[in-house]
């Protein structure tokens, strides 16, 4: 887990434990995660939706790493660009470019670099998603609508519907 530095499924955990069995995989996690637990150590192994685990900084550790980075992940652009592709993917690329403005060209190259949404063609258009990074990264389920709920329960109902 530390090494993949992202979440793992448990198919690549099974297969990086040389093993077919769900059951035994799931044991062994069960049991890292309570030794990681029961460590004063600044990670933990978090179960994930979808059956999917990750190692990651324990929340009570955020305040201080915080103080050693000097910058959010993201500037309000493209934030606001992604949050929009978020709440209506998948949405035609033209349609972000007229919500937001031409300067989302650059959020959208800058999104797409960091991994968070994938560009598929759609005829002759472009159709903007988010991706299972992404999902792992704000911690949201993989399935969009269900992604899509989340997000409305975090931010509230004032979100506009679109015609």
């Amino acid at each position: 887990l530390y090494v993949a530095g992202k979440p793992l499924d448990l198919k690549e955990l099974c297969s990086v434990l040389s093993t077919r069995s769900k059951k035994k995989t799931k044991k062994i996690v069960k049991m890292l995660i309570e030794e990681y637990c029961s460590k004063r150590t600044a990670l933990e192994i978090i179960a994930l939706k979808d059956e999917r685990y990750v190692l990651q900084l324990k929340a009570e550790f955020t305040p201080l790493v915080k103080k050693l980075v000097n910058r959010p992940l993201l500037s309000l652009g493209p934030l606001k660009t992604l949050s929009y592709i978020a709440f209506r993917q998948p949405v035609l690329q033209k349609r972000v470019i007229d919500v937001r403005g031409q300067h989302a060209y650059g959020h959208i190259k800058t999104l797409r670099e960091m991994g968070l949404i994938i560009a598929e063609r759609s005829g002759r258009s472009i159709a903007l998603k988010t991706t299972d990074y992404f999902a792992d990264y704000f911690g949201l389920t993989l399935e969009t609508a269900s992604m899509k709920r989340e997000l409305r329960k975090i931010f509230g109902t004032g979100l506009k519907e679109e015609k």
